[in-house]
């Protein structure tokens, strides 16, 4: 994860000399202002940094894409993920942006943007765990998140190991990282980039389950670890605001195709 062209560090600065994105207290906001639905705390997408500020992969494509393309103000409203969907429904704020994957089922509920991130369903243990494998998980306690897809990645294997596992699910992804240092579960399922976050800040601890995941098999990027899903993520919108869907897919495509996406992928990833 720190491979990149920019430093953390260094990219957080020049987001914050340029104005960083605020935390909206309410869901309102003037025409040319966009209220975003996020649960926060999910690091690297969105965190808050020592001094407060809000941070992270999501909010900086957020500044480039509503800020920077549409003329927009853009504001986060802190939202727990479990509920979202229903929130964004009940007009509590104009989208979703919180590394949220484009699943079937969630599509009866939003429209979603044009994908503009893959993931994947990957496990992280104790470095002196025995877990070696996903057949190792058969019996076990997996930490997760609920309400998202690394919870349904779980009820998945708890399927195919025709019940015999357990799942503890958390409000908060910091749950489940806390229940699996406190040895309340024997491994964390979550998205890679996240796992990967926790991994680093934690390399003493915690190594990811490593092995070919059969979800990932066909994928040239994958990472070179327990794979469960390969999954997209894209930008949620209520199903009558069709016209503003295409505006950001319009701008998603301008900041890919003019190199901002990846300069603000290399600072993160």
């Amino acid at each position: 994860m720190d491979d990149t062209s920019m430093s953390r560090r260094q990219y957080v600065g020049a987001v914050g000399a340029a104005g960083a994105v605020a935390l909206a207290g309410c869901s309102g906001g003037g025409s040319d202002t966009v209220t975003i639905g996020s649960d926060i705390p999910y690091p690297p997408f969105e965190f808050e940094t020592d001094e407060g500020e809000l941070t992270g992969f999501d909010v900086d494509i957020a500044r480039a894409v509503f800020d920077d393309q549409l003329g927009m103000s853009s504001e986060f409203k802190r939202t727990g993920f479990d509920g979202i969907i229903p929130s964004l429904n009940n007009n509590n704020f104009r989208v979703i942006m919180s590394a949220m994957t484009i699943s079937d089922d969630r599509a009866e509920q939003v429209d979603f943007s044009d994908p503009y991130f893959t993931a994947y369903q990957t496990v992280v243990v104790k470095q002196d765990s025995n877990i070696t494998s996903k057949e190792d998980l058969r019996g076990e306690t997996v930490a997760v998140q609920k309400g998202t897809t690394g919870e349904g990645a779980a009820e998945s294997l708890q399927s195919e190991f025709d019940g015999d596992l357990t799942i503890k699910s958390y409000d908060q992804v910091a749950g489940a990282f806390n229940a699996l240092l406190n040895n309340q579960a024997v491994a964390a399922i979550n998205d890679n980039t996240v796992n990967g976050d926790f991994q680093e800040e934690n390399s003493d601890e915690i190594r990811f389950v490593e092995g070919d995941g059969e979800a990932a098999a066909q994928e040239e990027d994958a990472p070179p670890y327990l794979t469960l899903t390969v999954e997209q993520y894209g930008i949620a919108f209520r199903q009558d605001d069709d016209e503003f869907r295409e505006e950001v897919n319009d701008a998603l495509a301008t900041i890919q195709e003019d190199g901002t996406y990846d300069e603000i992928y290399s600072s993160y990833f």
